[in-house]
């Protein structure tokens, strides 16, 4: 078999199956009740003791609670209200609308880091809600940190 023929064999294969399939990005995660999209935090120092963490979550089938998250780079995960306040994690994320955890809003800190977060790297990420369980997630580093 030539080398046209065959080249053309595989990108008519490849774009056939990107047309078949479910298209997917490596930062969703689908739990029963919701769709999980891109949690990340930024870069951190050596001898940071936080990093915020934001998320979004869509595509909300049911009325769901956010009451854990989990990850080996911090001892503990806190959920912070608009005005800064700590606040018990039991986020409320309503049946059919886009709910954000941002950097300006309610977020997620991550307290008593336990190494610095590295650009560029993944962390696991486990969250547990109400309804649909554990979720487990990859913590994405995206962005350099600006303090």
């Amino acid at each position: 078999m030539s080398y046209t023929r065959r080249h053309a064999l595989r990108a008519g294969a490849a774009w056939g199956l990107g047309l078949a399939g479910v298209r997917s990005h490596a930062c969703e995660f689908f739990a029963s009740t919701l769709r999980v999209t891109h949690p990340w935090t930024r870069a951190t120092p050596d001898g940071a003791h936080n990093a915020l963490v934001c998320i979004k979550f869509d595509e909300v089938r049911e009325d769901e609670r956010l009451i854990g998250v989990y990850t080996p780079v911090a001892a503990r995960v806190e959920l912070l209200g608009p005005d800064g306040a700590v606040r018990p994690l039991d986020f409320a994320i309503p049946a059919g609308r886009v709910t954000l955890l941002a950097e300006r809003g309610t977020r997620l800190r991550l307290t008593e880091l336990t190494m610095p977060l590295e650009l560029t790297r993944t962390y696991p990420l486990q969250l547990e809600f109400a309804r649909a369980g554990a979720l487990r997630a990859d913590l994405s580093v995206d962005y350099q940190r600006f303090l």
